[in-house]
């Protein structure tokens, strides 16, 4: 492909990111909506959470399937163009069951809906993923990463405004009519039309690239890809870091409603900035990879997550909301930059120190309360926002050939997701640990990453082994 082709291709590529930004924020108001509809107990609400990201596993468990019963593998078969186009059309199946499930405010067929739409997922990162590599050198392959990860919290950061407007008719705290759960289906149907467009588009797409030329022919020791400390510790690392994250900002309309008076309706700021918090994040991290000079670094060390958090405040003065009580969360990005700082570019330090300001975060939340709880519970957005890369350049370090495979298995867990929101969900009954005693799970979580990346260290200086910078986003 020519240089105009393969900026065309990657252009194309990135709206996928947006996709998945979109869908998995918007989550966390389909949550307490259908919670304050139905009726559902804290932890059936999360069930949400537990079909879209459980659907991820399934997916890449098919994957395999059929990869074995084809004696070869699929995208190998399908080309990546026509496998994300593929994953698409899957998706868009999963949308339509959102026009009878809103209108009849069915849980059961919501939930049908999600898993279908989380199994188009599976097949769409398993193949945009290493297409974005492709489509370039290998040397730029993670910037091409980190900047469709930007795009993907883009999604995730005007996703639960587009379905709050949607459900209650107007956005802005007061505004408005009645919760409306069969509006529900609005943004799904024209998420629904955009991925039957983009499948059409994807399946014209003549993406031909080459095996990936940066995993090491290796030699093959006949040992298993699970029998390597770095992959199967690695993949608990991803169950638990996807489940942090996504419990942490899954629970989080339950403890503005129950401790904060805050209406459902209202948390969408706060869902808002969770997922833009990602975004500032990566935006911070992605200021070592211009090819400008060091004080010129420095400078965008500072400025990228200013902007960030601008594109933050813009889009929800927009959308109507009062932003003036979030200008102090400045303070938390400042926290943010001088962690970057100290990480080095290194991903078993930045795991370790971001991990630990994790598990402060938490515990500042579930021993202050109140507003200074709620904005603690937030900032975990932006200690989780560079661990997916974090994690996988550790989870794969010095396997050679055996890479992919074990890439594969790192995905599976993505399902950590759903079990650990089903988790927290259930211990915040009241007749066990409550809303705020149940962010204990996510302490626990940030504990065993930040061991991981203690353990690694000490793993890898022993086997003599190398590791580089982070390898992308999730």
């Amino acid at each position: 492909m020519n240089q105009n082709s393969t900026t065309r291709a990657f252009a194309t590529l990135v709206s996928v990111f947006f996709f998945w930004g979109f869908v998995a924020a918007s989550n966390d108001i389909l949550i307490p909506v259908f919670k304050d509809k139905l009726q559902l107990e804290q932890w059936q609400s999360q069930m949400i959470s537990f079909a879209f990201y459980v659907a991820y596993t399934l997916g890449a468990l098919g994957y395999m399937l059929v990869s074995f019963l084809m004696k070869r593998d699929l995208l190998g078969s399908l080309g990546y163009g026509k496998g994300i186009a593929l994953g698409l059309v899957v998706s868009a199946i999963g949308s339509l069951l959102f026009i009878p499930a809103a209108d009849s405010a069915s849980f059961p067929m919501l939930l049908g809906g999600l898993i279908i739409v989380g199994l188009g997922f599976s097949l769409q990162q398993t193949a945009a993923n290493p297409l974005a590599i492709a489509l370039g050198s290998p040397e730029t392959g993670s910037q091409r990463l980190s900047m469709a990860g930007g795009v993907n919290n883009f999604g995730t950061t005007i996703g639960p405004l587009l379905v709050t407007a949607a459900i209650y008719g107007s956005m802005g705290s007061g505004s408005g009519s009645e919760l409306d759960v069969s509006a529900v289906k609005v943004p799904y149907l024209v998420l629904g039309g955009l991925f039957i467009l983009f499948a059409a588009i994807f399946y014209r797409l003549d993406v031909k690239v080459e095996a990936s030329q940066s995993v090491s022919a290796g030699e093959d020791d006949g040992k298993s890809v699970l029998s390597y400390k770095q992959v199967w510790m690695g993949m608990i690392a991803i169950f638990l870091y996807v489940g942090v994250e996504v419990s942490t900002a899954g629970n989080l309309s339950e403890y503005l409603k129950s401790n904060l008076n805050v209406a459902t309706r209202d948390a969408a700021p706060y869902i808002s900035l969770f997922w833009a918090s990602l975004m500032i994040g990566r935006w911070t991290s992605s200021a070592g990879s211009f090819n400008v000079s060091d004080g010129w670094k420095k400078a965008l060390r500072l400025l990228l997550p200013l902007a960030a958090f601008g594109v933050y405040l813009a889009v929800n003065t927009k959308a109507g909301y009062q932003v003036d009580g979030f200008y102090p969360y400045v303070g938390m990005i400042a926290i943010l930059v001088l962690m970057d700082f100290l990480s080095k570019g290194n991903p078993a330090r930045q795991l370790l120190i971001y991990s630990l300001c994790g598990m402060v975060a938490l515990m500042v939340g579930i021993f202050s309360g109140g507003k200074l709880a709620a904005m603690a519970f937030v900032s975990v957005g932006l200690f989780c926002s560079t661990l997916w890369p974090c994690i996988f350049t550790l989870g794969i370090a010095g396997l050679g050939s055996k890479m992919p495979k074990a890439s594969n298995y790192l995905i599976m867990m993505i399902m950590g997701g759903g079990v650990v929101s089903v988790l927290q969900g259930k211990l915040a009954s009241e007749s066990l640990l409550g809303i705020l005693n149940s962010y204990w799970v996510g302490v626990v979580c940030f504990a065993y990453l930040a061991y991981y990346a203690v353990s690694m260290t000490a793993h890898f200086k022993k086997e003599g082994i190398e590791v580089g910078a982070p390898v992308g986003g999730h």
